[in-house]
């Protein structure tokens, strides 16, 4: 007899355990191989743990490389494919993450760096014989008592940029880069040597294809702690065995025009690929493009300005093996593609493009590594030639997982907003499920990122607990034109909230959905359009508003990006313009919300400071209106995504009860 499979089951809060996070692929000088950091979430230690493995590409086998206790992250090969650098958190609990070095053919890793303050961003030098790497460096270090604990310190601040989500007070560090040089007969950690210093933040570092410089990414201006414009620099590196007195004064190649990221060598050194733009006074919604810049000096060159697309997708620029194109990420409905362009003039094409995201793209030998995720399939790592051809994957890191799990594909629906604009949005469906069944309607954060092709491990849960799942990219989002992503700017709650208005109600005529039982969710600025939007309708039976900017007002001076991105988001300054910030506050309308409401919150949260769900639960409570609010210890605004894992399964337990007693009663 003919056994038959076992039948599938749906997603689970749970299965987030099971999951294997890939990223970070870096394929090896020579082509053979391909280093990527696995991820998993530990609940019983409630920390997330990471490994690196290798696979190898003639044969697809893949192999743990690394088995640290914690976080092994960022491999970057040696220019001779025979070993591997990377970041590891292998110390004590105090101790921070230092470089390390192991052999591509296994083996004990050992430390190459002993920072105060830790290392990252490790990059070899073209002759493998040194490493360049970022380190924070502590200005004012806090006394210490008798028995050498630091005394609590007492601040002093004189910028803006002070704090920093993840990383809290800031005030007093600052990043710079360092060389260290790397023994493979003594294997010991090795004294570095500054590269750069002053007031600035510098990094990472790139080196030039003869070695004689880095080029890094800082912010020097004057105005620097008001904007968020950059330069590209150059710096040149001491001989071997040479310690200068003093760091050397780099040399500055763009002229501070905008942000700029991810620099990148042609082979010849002639020129550095970058992305960036050049809006510096007023930044939000613009895409950045991709650029060259001559090493030698010159203006630099638009080569994606044609596309009207954002370029910021996560995958660095690259060059291909002969120097002739670059390789650069696009962001498109919903969609990341990988495309090209020959370096001598604008002309970019696609070079993988389908309904999947590109998240991450490495080149060498001709060939190009890369990471992509679908709706129904985590992130795993493939391989192309240079030209698209060829593609196939290389791991199956969640394939047991996804034999046991059925997850439900999206399906695109026809939403036209009040004034006839379309608006590209989906819906997933529980697997299985018949009947009209209740409906979430899932609004992203940003507001510049999109909903589309990747795999959300959020929806699949949802749509396993019952729910129709229903998302898309109203104006703001990122996919679609400049002027599509700027027409919320000083407009939050408009155009923005119609298209969204457009989405439920494309889904609400949907044949399996129940049009009583819709509820309305999101995170940050999707946390902003859930709390305006039961401010300003009853449609829906239940919301939950996470981690939200509910008060514009207050938030310009208590997030860590309020007095940039508030003020150019909402328009003019709290003082002067008031009135203007209180219309585009959701807590204004805090009367008009009757709709029970869920609030989330991460208490270290210095995105969106937990003050703005105290605002919303404290004038609701007075009302005596229905809601909770669950404060989660520990974590920032990143928790949902990156979070403790203890903190992720509460989290989705106190969502699936709260929409549970409302949706599906």
């Amino acid at each position: 007899m003919t056994e038959t499979a076992p039948a599938k089951r749906p997603m689970r809060p749970e299965d987030i355990l099971r999951i294997r996070w890939l990223s970070d692929p870096q394929i090896s000088p020579d082509g053979s191989r391909v280093a990527y950091v696995v991820t998993t979430l530990d609940a019983k230690r409630n920390e997330n743990r990471s490994f690196i493995a290798l696979v190898d590409v003639a044969t697809g086998e893949s192999l743990p490389l690394t088995n640290g206790p914690k976080r092994d992250t960022s491999p970057r090969w040696s220019p001779d494919g025979r070993h591997l650098v990377f970041v590891s958190e292998r110390g004590d609990e105090k101790e921070k993450p230092q470089l390390w070095v192991i052999a591509a053919a296994g083996g004990e890793a050992w430390r190459l760096t002993d920072a105060k303050d830790g290392a990252a961003n490790p990059a070899w030098s073209p002759d493998g014989r040194r490493i360049a790497f970022t380190s924070r460096v502590e200005l004012n270090p806090a006394p210490r008592a008798p028995d050498g604990k630091p005394y609590p310190k007492v601040r002093k601040i004189t910028t803006l940029k002070y704090k920093s989500n993840g990383e809290g007070l800031v005030d007093d560090k600052r990043t710079h880069i360092y060389l260290v040089d790397v023994d493979f007969d003594s294997r010991e950690s090795r004294s570095a040597i500054a590269l750069t210093a002053g007031d600035f933040n510098d990094g990472p570092p790139r080196w030039s294809p003869d070695g004689k410089q880095v080029a890094f990414v800082s912010a020097r201006h004057a105005s620097r702690d008001r904007d968020t414009a950059a330069d590209l620099w150059l710096v040149d590196v001491p001989p071997p065995g040479e310690t200068p007195k003093k760091a050397p004064a780099p040399r500055r190649l763009t002229s501070t025009q905008g942000p700029v990221s991810a620099p990148a060598w042609s082979p010849d050194g002639s020129l550095i690929a970058y992305l960036g733009h050049t809006h510096r006074d007023r930044p939000s919604g613009r895409h950045h493009r991709l650029w060259l810049v001559p090493t030698a000096g010159g203006a630099p060159s638009c080569l994606s300005q044609a596309l009207d697309r954002n370029c910021n997708s996560g995958v660095e620029p690259f060059w291909s093996n002969d120097g002739g194109s670059v390789f650069f990420g696009v962001v498109d409905g919903g969609d990341c593609h990988l495309y090209s362009t020959p370096a001598s003039k604008a002309d970019p094409a696609p070079v993988l493009r389908g309904a999947r995201q590109v998240t991450a793209a490495r080149g060498a030998a001709g060939k190009v590594c890369f990471l992509a995720s679908d709706t129904t399939h985590p992130a795993e790592v493939y391989l192309v030639s240079e030209d698209g051809g060829g593609e196939r994957q290389l791991t199956s890191e969640n394939a047991a997982w996804l034999d046991e799990v059925e997850l439900a594909p999206r399906e695109e629906i026809k939403a036209t907003s009040a004034d006839g604009t379309p608006v590209q949005a989906w819906v997933i469906r529980p697997p299985g499920a018949t009947g009209a069944l209740p409906c979430l309607l899932n609004v992203h954060g940003g507001p510049k990122t999109q909903y589309g092709s990747n795999f959300f491990d959020e929806f699949q849960v949802y749509a396993g607990a019952g729910y129709v799942v229903a998302f898309g990219n109203p104006r703001g989002s990122d996919g679609y034109s400049e002027d599509w992503a700027m027409a919320v700017l000083g407009d939050w709650g408009g155009k923005d909230w119609a298209d969204v208005t457009a989405i439920a109600d494309a889904a609400e005529a949907l044949p399996f959905v129940d049009s009583s039982r819709i509820g309305i969710m999101g995170g940050s600025y999707g946390g902003f359009m859930t709390s305006w939007a039961v401010g300003h309708t009853r449609r829906f039976r239940a919301a939950c508003s996470e981690r939200a900017v509910n008060n514009a007002y207050s938030m310009v001076g208590t997030s860590d990006i309020g007095f940039n991105f508030q003020l150019d988001h909402v328009g003019g300054v709290p003082s002067r313009d008031a009135d203007r910030f209180l219309r585009m506050s959701p807590i204004t309308y805090v009367r008009d919300i009757r709709t029970p409401l869920l609030i989330i919150h991460a208490e270290n949260d210095l995105r969106c400071p937990i003050e703005q769900a105290e605002q919303l639960y404290v004038g609701l409570k007075l009302l005596r209106r229905p809601v909770e609010f669950w404060r989660f210890p520990e974590d920032n605004h990143e928790m949902s995504r990156s979070g403790k894992p203890r903190n992720r399964l509460k989290r989705f337990e106190v969502i699936l009860a709260w929409f549970g007693r409302r949706l599906r009663a």
